[in-house]
């Protein structure tokens, strides 16, 4: 099994058939169908099923997806580590919505500029979702909220997010009880550490809500919120850049619940050159702020 071989296979995947492929990597018809044979021919497996023009994976096929990428990546990574003179690398981060949204972009495009030569893949989700990416190897680092408590990952602290109530200017929350019977917005799923904080919150209140809307994203419920839907427990940083930050009240929380540690999180025992520079450079941005 070569290199080459595992890059043909995921142009045809990728591409989503042998002549698409052909065209992305500038070969031969005949030379990627050889080079999927020899690569079919050395696991003992078929990796397609061939209809026509068309191919579709077979379940051996699907399993070596996962297992090429994280080749694939380490390979990239291994060139990287041998030159001397600059970073060359595809560097696949995972991160929270809020995150991307918030205070990622400022030192994402500082970075940029610094290392063009480093190509980063974003990914947003929730932070339990990062890390099953993480550890299934589709992700080389994930930038997630609260400690993360597994010996198989390795974290670097980066900032501590404050979390605060939001609901309608007309409607402010002075005491967190009075949310009984009230709607709260969330975001959707139940991998949100924010989202678990805040029913946590509530149960210890002893405080039942009526319902719960489910969002795709913060700007969403920060709007939801300015309109009288209901309450919704926000990053400070997603509020700050809110354009209609007048139409909103802000309740503060007990600091146990607002307070909340965001963490690079990387497999451990893992050294990544690119996650170096570019924790590097989210640290200088916080500084300067």
């Amino acid at each position: 099994m070569e290199l080459r071989e595992l890059e043909t296979f995921r142009a045809v995947v990728e591409s989503g058939g042998v002549n698409r492929a052909a065209t992305r990597l500038n070969r031969a018809q005949s030379s990627i169908t050889a080079r999927i044979r020899q690569l079919e021919s050395s696991l003992g497996v078929s990796l397609f099923e061939r209809d026509g023009r068309h191919v579709r994976l077979t379940a051996a096929g699907d399993v070596l997806v996962g297992y090429s990428d994280r080749l694939l990546a380490l390979a990239e990574e291994t060139r990287a580590a041998v030159r001397r003179d600059k970073v060359c690398a595809r560097l696949r981060l995972g991160t929270m919505e809020s995150v991307a949204a918030s205070r990622l972009p400022r030192p994402l495009a500082g970075f940029h500029q610094q290392y063009p030569e480093i190509s980063v893949e974003l990914q947003t989700t929730h932070s339990r979702d990062l890390l099953a990416r993480l550890q299934a190897g589709t992700l080389d680092a994930a930038i997630v909220s609260d400690e993360v408590d597994d010996d198989r990952f390795a974290s670097i602290p980066w900032h501590v997010e404050e979390l605060v109530l939001v609901s309608a200017a007309s409607d402010p929350v002075r005491d967190p009880r009075r949310m009984a019977g009230a709607t709260l917005l969330v975001l959707g799923g139940n991998g949100c550490a924010y989202r678990r904080r805040f029913e946590y919150w509530l149960q210890n209140l002893r405080v039942i809500p009526a319902r719960e809307l489910e969002f795709a994203s913060y700007h969403a419920i920060l709007t939801a919120a300015a309109a009288g839907v209901g309450v919704g427990l926000i990053p400070r940083s997603v509020l700050d850049i809110y354009a209609r930050r007048d139409a909103v009240s802000v309740h503060k929380v007990p600091a146990r619940i607002a307070r909340v540690r965001t963490t690079v999180v990387t497999l451990r025992g893992r050294h990544l050159p690119a996650l170096t520079r570019l924790v590097d450079c989210l640290r200088r941005d916080l500084a300067k702020k």
